[in-house]
């Protein structure tokens, strides 16, 4: 961890922190860490993309679909400045494709015709930009998994697509910015058990 600046090792301490949290307050602790550094750094977009992710899980800790929104609303907020910041970084865009995910999963029934196509459309994207991407492949197969939940189908391109993913967060070089996102293995894993549950 040479030379890294303070920057650096700010934004290092609160990633490795909202990778750990669990409660609501402890995320919320975060993103408002991150919402401080995003406006002392104003040229750097991870302190946005961060903050985003922050919202994003915390979506999933809360049962009301208002409060569902609200958190999802916040995390489009701060990956548009991410985005306003690094227009057409891998990670930004599929970051926003899991809150278009988050927000089909939210409700399904109704949200499906406009969700699916964008979550589809934007992992889609994503690959096209980096086809290696592990977090953008392995969004990819769960979205991909959950259609074929949905209309009972072969999970087997899915399950393709989730081994895919995990070999290459386990062969995949260390990132030359080490503020780059780690996150998504363990959705492969946890995909990949499911797969072979149902063969």
């Amino acid at each position: 961890m040479a030379n890294i600046g303070k920057y650096e090792e700010a934004m290092l301490k609160n990633i490795e922190a909202l990778y750990k949290s669990k409660s609501l307050e402890e995320y919320q602790k975060v993103i408002n860490t991150m919402d401080r550094i995003a406006t002392a750094e104003a040229d750097k977009w991870e302190p946005y993309y961060y903050g985003s992710f922050g919202n994003i899980m915390m979506s999933t800790r809360v049962t009301e679909l208002a409060d569902k929104d609200k958190l999802l609303d916040a995390a489009q907020h701060r990956l548009d400045k991410a985005s306003a910041i690094q227009a057409g970084n891998v990670e930004i865009i599929t970051l926003q494709g899991f809150i278009h995910m988050m927000r089909l999963a939210a409700d399904p029934a109704t949200r499906g015709q406009q969700y699916a196509g964008l979550a589809f459309e934007t992992f889609n994207k994503a690959v096209a930009i980096d086809s290696l991407n592990p977090r953008a492949l392995i969004m990819r197969a769960q979205m991909m998994q959950g259609t074929a939940k949905f209309f009972g189908t072969s999970m087997t391109e899915s399950c393709g697509e989730a081994q895919k993913a995990l070999d290459q967060f386990d062969s995949s070089e260390k990132p030359k910015n080490p503020l780059a996102p780690i996150w998504g293995r363990g959705n492969a894993v946890g995909m990949l058990k499911e797969c072979d549950d149902n063969e």
